[in-house]
């Protein structure tokens, strides 16, 4: 009998509901799901849905993805029972902590953690209990430049000001491919409905992008720099609104908020467009009309991503960014960027002083690098593993992670991983990091878990609280990924792995109601921590667990003080709650030392003198520079093993000018060389890129022996990362150089 479930799409920013088909299996054993169509129903995205949503029921039947956990024996894979396989995971990292400390460990998340319970609650609780300052994660291959600069500006580098879309006059893209991505770093379901409902009420769209993407085709202006060149532009652009006078008055009202602006246009003022303008091959009259055309908008947002942070000044661009927001009224408020408030955040406080945003708390034991937000280079992994000495890694534990295929320098690290003391993976997949583990813990299938979105609340363009169950049973004995680190946490921490998983949530909620009651600021101060605890629902550790936090959230009941959202409430609107649009949040969210919002941080500010050696550095030898692609039908390097997810533009070839194509006699194979190797590579000769420009996709390269995804490995291509040994490094975030890398092409 056929059946449909809501579900909220786990698959990429967007967060869309889906509904699915759930149907007897065929074969036995019970239902599957058949099929995902969107949620018209949905308070956040309305029915939107896009290939990879609709693949869902594909990804969640993948015959490749592993039910049992596996174990290397003699070089060989085996399967192993859950309890097995739990406590000699325990027993192995245990005694390698125990000889050479938690240190010892590496630590890395991929990105597909940030889309589940276990990844975003749990796995940093792991990470805490291994004891080690060695994590890593996909930050440092993406955004972390952003949280970078946000840290500088408002004090934390968890808080995000995002493009109000719904309600801009003059949005402005740089770097992103969003009609494409769906959006990153800006929650926003269905983006390219919100493009066109832009231009439906009179708004205009700029898009910045050495590329002619799918958003660009969309744009009223589109200018295509060199890229890398980001920063430069973004500088001469504030230098413009300086020099033009058209600084917004009183910043658009939050003047007495803002620190650093006289100090800003100092620094700045010899960075003009004529001075940038051959760096960036933008004529610096289209800079300025740029300038003139933000701030002279009723609205606008500025809002840019891998683009500008997978660059040599990745930090310096993102701080730029919002620069231009702020300096044109158009920071906090409707229309222009703004701070989201998820459902789990901290209800409201004061305004107060913080403590500020630090890096170089602590540095990687061979190079030096910063710690920046509790991260380290993920380039560094390799050599932290090969070079003998105190403190050298001899473990790493990886969460939803592909490290090899997804950072620069892959097979440096393939090698260091064979020869570590031990590797453990949380992955579904036996994939090109995970062929080299020594035991192998796989989550179970999407439908089989349930899904709150903890960490993309946070960069949502309309508050909403939704939750979905998961809509199928688990296996008899099968633990689903939030016990599966529970289990871990408890064996690690002498409880053993078959102590309830829920006493890590006790935990966790007993410390935290313990704080609230005794912050005067809290809607329970005053209470009783234990009345509180007593009256979380009967139900799993997380569920009660997230209903603490909603119900101390902004839009909560503070138990039972006030009519507001409990997970009671959440649980029973299956297509969820809509919170609102976002609300003015200055100076609430800024815990900076001044308490206000730093325009002109020391590190930013001391960058610029690289970026002006950058502008005026004589051209050296022509190169093409390389960029990276996204596709529609594809999310970095873990959506290639489903059939409906392939074909079409989703092709991983080198997208290559006709003018380089005729200079350099290429027609349909390139041989492609960076610093850290060569490839070939189909091309496809399109103007839709800038001449000097080349653009391969990230995420693919699926040949190596010993995995098991059989629709990746039919059609691999080629991992662009082969071409990057992993040197170029933007310095105040520890951000790889991904994209203006310099290559050579040559015919094949």
């Amino acid at each position: 009998m056929t059946r449909t479930a809501p579900r909220i799409c786990p698959l990429c920013e967007a967060t869309c509901g889906l509904t699915l088909t759930i149907d007897r299996d065929p074969a036995g054993g019970g239902e599957v799901v058949t099929g995902a169509r969107g949620d018209a129903d949905d308070v956040f995205s309305h029915g939107y849905i896009c290939p990879k949503g609709a693949s869902l029921a594909q990804l969640d039947n993948d015959p490749d993805r592993l039910e049992h956990p596996l174990v290397r024996r003699d070089g060989e894979f085996v399967e192993a029972g859950w309890d097995e396989a739990l406590a000699l995971v325990v027993d192995k990292l245990g005694g390698v902590i125990a000889e050479h400390g938690g240190e010892s460990v590496g630590f890395y998340l991929g990105n597909p953690s940030a889309h589940t319970i276990a990844g975003t609650l749990y796995a940093p609780i792991l990470a805490r209990t291994i004891g080690t300052r060695n994590v890593f994660s996909a930050s440092t291959l993406d955004q972390m430049p952003k949280q970078a600069a946000m840290g500088h500006l408002v004090g934390h580098a968890g808080t995000f000001a995002v493009p109000d879309l719904d309600r801009t006059d003059h949005l402005v893209i740089i770097g992103a491919n969003p009609v494409v991505s769906n959006g990153s770093m800006t929650t926003a379901a269905d983006f390219p409905g919100k493009l066109a409902e832009l231009r439906r009420r009179g708004g205009r769209l700029t898009v910045i992008d050495p590329a002619r993407t799918r958003t660009a085709r969309l744009a009223d202006t589109h200018l295509a720099p060199r890229p890398g060149t980001d920063a430069a532009l973004l500088c001469a652009i504030v230098q413009c609104l300086f020099d033009e006078d058209l600084i917004a008055g009183d910043l658009g009202g939050i003047g007495r908020h803002v620190l650093g602006l006289d100090e800003l246009r100092r620094e700045i003022e010899d960075l003009s467009p004529e001075r940038v303008a051959s760096y960036c091959d933008v004529p610096a009259a289209e800079i300025r009309a740029l300038a003139r055309d933000i701030a002279g908008a009723p609205s606008a947002a500025v809002y840019g991503r891998m683009g500008t942070t997978t660059v040599e000044f990745g930090t310096l661009g993102s701080w730029l960014i919002d620069v231009v927001n702020i300096v044109t009224g158009n920071f906090d408020r409707p229309g222009g960027v703004m701070f989201p408030m998820a459902p789990t955040a901290q209800a409201p406080r004061p305004a107060r002083a913080g403590r500020g945003f630090r890096t170089g708390r602590w540095r990687s034991r061979v190079s030096g690098h910063p710690e920046v937000a509790g991260e380290l280079p993920a380039v560094a992994m390799a050599e932290e593993f090969e070079t003998p000495g105190q403190g050298r890694l001899r473990a790493l534990v990886t969460v939803a992670g592909n490290p090899v295929l997804s950072a620069p320098n892959g097979g440096r690290l393939a090698r260091a991983l064979d020869a570590a003391d031990l590797v453990v993976c949380i992955d579904p997949y036996l994939n090109e990091t995970t062929r080299h583990a020594d035991i192998i813990l796989p989550p179970p299938r999407p439908s089989q878990s349930p899904h709150f979105d903890a960490v993309l609340n946070n960069l949502a363009v309309r508050a909403t609280a939704r939750y979905s169950p998961a809509v199928l049973p688990l296996p008899e004995g099968r633990p689903d990924e939030i016990d599966i680190v529970a289990r871990l946490i408890l064996g690690l921490s002498g409880a053993g792995v078959d102590a309830d998983p829920g006493l890590v949530d006790e935990q966790v909620i007993a410390a935290a109601l313990a704080k609230e009651v005794t912050d005067p600021h809290s809607p329970v101060a005053g209470r009783d921590a234990g009345t509180l605890h007593a009256m979380l629902p009967d139900a799993p550790g997380h569920r009660r667990r997230l209903d603490m936090m909603l119900r101390l959230g902004p839009y909560g009941d503070a138990f039972g003080a006030r009519d507001g959202l409990t997970f009671e409430k959440v649980l029973a609107a299956p297509h969820g709650i809509d919170l609102g649009p976002m609300q003015p949040r200055l100076p609430g969210v800024l815990r900076t030392e001044s308490g206000r919002v730093e325009l002109a941080p020391g590190p930013l500010i001391g960058d610029l003198a690289r970026l002006r050696a950058a502008v005026d550095a004589e051209p050296g030898p022509a190169r093409l520079l390389l960029v990276g692609r996204r596709h529609l039908r594809s999310n970095n390097s873990w959506m290639h093993n489903l059939p409906a997810l392939t074909g079409g533009t989703n092709r991983c070839t080198l997208h290559l000018h006709p003018d380089d194509a005729d200079r350099l006699g290429i027609e349909d194979v390139a041989k492609v060389r960076g610093a850290g190797g060569s490839l070939t590579v189909p091309v496809e000769i399109t103007t839709d890129i800038r001449p000097g420009v080349a653009s391969l996709p990230h995420g693919w390269g699926h040949d190596p022996d010993g995995t098991r995804l059989r629709v990746a490995t039919a059609e691999p291509g080629v991992n662009v990362n082969e071409l990057n040994d992993g040197t170029m490094l933007d310095p105040l975030s520890g951000t790889v150089v991904l994209n203006g890398l310099p290559v050579e092409i040559s015919p094949a």
